[in-house]
């Protein structure tokens, strides 16, 4: 009984799974960032094959908040190291097939990266850089959902 052991002044150490200490939280900060020049290609493409106005300007959205993001972490990692983030990610580009298909590799990314981006912040101290961090998950949680919206406003059939 979890009362009784408090009562007694035990306390078991918990510590969430996704929890890391700063070093581990400098490294995927700048791994995030890395990978922004085959984001904004990804988008691009996006955009180019948006069937409407309105859905490409729903994308460009979401690539000018990820830009921001982009540049608060390059701001956070060099006010907590006194470095740049320098270098780009060897992962080649993947094209974009069809619109379909990269309406659900946006939102499967934009998922992982609230879980990457929480695990970021519980690796930081408290105050401006865990809050900055929280508006950046709120962000990619808004974008999960209007790449879902795209995605189903796009169905014409069952989902394979």
């Amino acid at each position: 009984m979890l009362y009784g052991a408090r009562h007694y002044g035990f306390r078991q150490e918990f510590a969430p799974v996704w929890a890391a200490g700063l070093p581990q939280t400098l490294e995927a900060i700048k791994r995030s960032v890395q990978g922004e020049r085959n984001d904004e290609l990804f988008y691009d493409e996006l955009i180019r094959m948006a069937p409407s106005r309105e859905q490409a300007a729903i994308i460009e959205s979401i690539r000018n908040d990820e830009r921001k993001h982009n540049r608060m972490f390059r701001d956070m990692y060099r006010a907590l190291t006194g470095s740049e983030i320098t270098g780009a990610s060897d992962e080649p580009h993947v094209g974009v097939r069809s619109y379909s298909e990269g309406l659900q590799r946006a939102l499967f990314g934009e998922l992982s990266a609230v879980e990457k981006y929480r695990s970021i912040w519980f690796g930081l101290p408290p105050g401006v850089y865990k809050d900055t961090v929280l508006g950046i998950i709120m962000d990619e949680q808004k974008h999960a959902a209007q790449y879902n919206y795209l995605f189903a406003r796009n169905q014409t059939g069952p989902c394979k």
